[in-house]
């Protein structure tokens, strides 16, 4: 195990913030991660995965364990279901590009989400009507005090929308190793139902040429993403900043009446989600610049950094944001990016 100090995090997130790590190592075995976890034993720990879904404010005084465990593995076949075994460290997107290459379907739809895979169960990471937990078998932990080793099902990571059991009870308390996912093996299932329905799928695949299968899919994601979503090696962004709310469908239907023009979708019964990009362009904050912070010119969700932006200067527009279209609508937008401070 190798230990960096005073280790600058600017390359390790994908928002481009300038800060740096007291003490930073990167683990690439579950041995190295043991041994971590023992010399800063009583320590609290931050854990670096892919960089893409966090928003650092300022210096990381705890110690920086990176997660670069690798590696996938068929560990189980059943009819026509596979269970792949993802190292925490295995980049999202080429995973799912490793599956659409390999007739593994089920996670075409969520193409070109930035982060790692042991980071996704976490975030319950969603997209084009499919989310993480439609796939998910199982992953392994360790624990960060004790350093033993468990399996937690899929009834216990309590997957919700964005959200899961280790954004709450076990918040701080586990470390995911590796991730084991059902997929369909179209090499033995004719019939698998392509998911084309949610957003601009169908239509975008219309312009695609051949037939319609899940590389058709994730292509027709992928384009659309890189239409709306800027890339962070281009300008600093991690993504959707805000997660959609969820409103009573009682108080959406007296928002109508107001603005005749908000979207929804149908969540249950009684709910409906409103996009919070909407919201945010609504109250006109697409393209809208603060020194070098601001939010995106084609998608107002996503907030960016044009150079030297702080995190604390980013979080002040997410802020004003917020209070803005809390006064305007009266619904309180949530973050869907990580908050890091010391």
């Amino acid at each position: 195990m190798e230990i960096s100090h005073g280790y600058s995090l600017k390359k390790h997130n994908t928002f481009g913030i300038s800060a740096f790590a007291k003490a930073y190592t990167s683990i690439t075995t579950l041995q190295q991660l043991e041994e971590a976890l023992t010399y800063f034993v009583g320590a609290e720990k931050f854990l670096l995965g892919g960089g893409s879904n966090m928003l650092i404010l300022n210096d990381i005084e705890k110690p920086v364990l990176h997660i670069n465990l690798k590696g996938i593995e068929k560990v189980n076949e059943n009819g026509n279901k596979v269970h792949l075994k993802v190292m925490a460290g295995e980049n999202w997107h080429e995973l799912v590009l490793y599956c659409v290459n390999n007739n593994f379907a089920g996670i075409e739809n969520l193409a070109l989400i930035p982060g790692n895979t042991g980071t996704a169960p976490i975030q319950n990471i969603g997209a084009y009507g499919v989310e993480l937990k439609d796939v998910f078998v199982s992953c392994e932990v360790m624990d960060l005090e004790t350093r033993a080793v468990k399996t937690l099902t899929k009834e216990d990571c309590n997957f919700g929308y964005r959200d899961s059991i280790f954004k709450n009870e076990a918040l701080g308390k586990f470390v995911i190793t590796s991730v084991t996912l059902e997929l369909t093996d179209l090499k033995k299932n004719n019939d698998y139902q392509l998911k084309v329905d949610y957003g601009a799928i169908k239509e975008e695949m219309q312009q695609l040429p051949g037939e319609d299968t899940i590389g058709k899919v994730a292509q027709a994601v992928i384009n659309i993403r890189t239409s709306k979503l800027p890339d962070p090696k281009v300008i600093g962004n991690s993504g959707s900043f805000f997660k959609n709310p969820v409103i009573d469908k009682e108080t959406y239907l007296k928002l109508l009446e107001s603005f005749p023009d908000m979207p929804s979708y149908q969540v249950n019964d009684n709910e409906v989600k409103i996009p919070a990009g909407w919201l945010i362009d609504k109250s006109g904050f697409k393209g809208k610049r603060y020194g070098d912070a601001g939010v995106h010119d084609r998608q107002a969700l996503v907030l960016v950094n044009h150079g030297k932006a702080t995190g604390m200067e980013i979080l002040s527009v997410a802020r004003e944001i917020q209070k803005t279209v809390k006064e305007t609508y009266g619904i309180v937008i949530e973050t869907e990016v990580n908050l890091i401070e010391n």
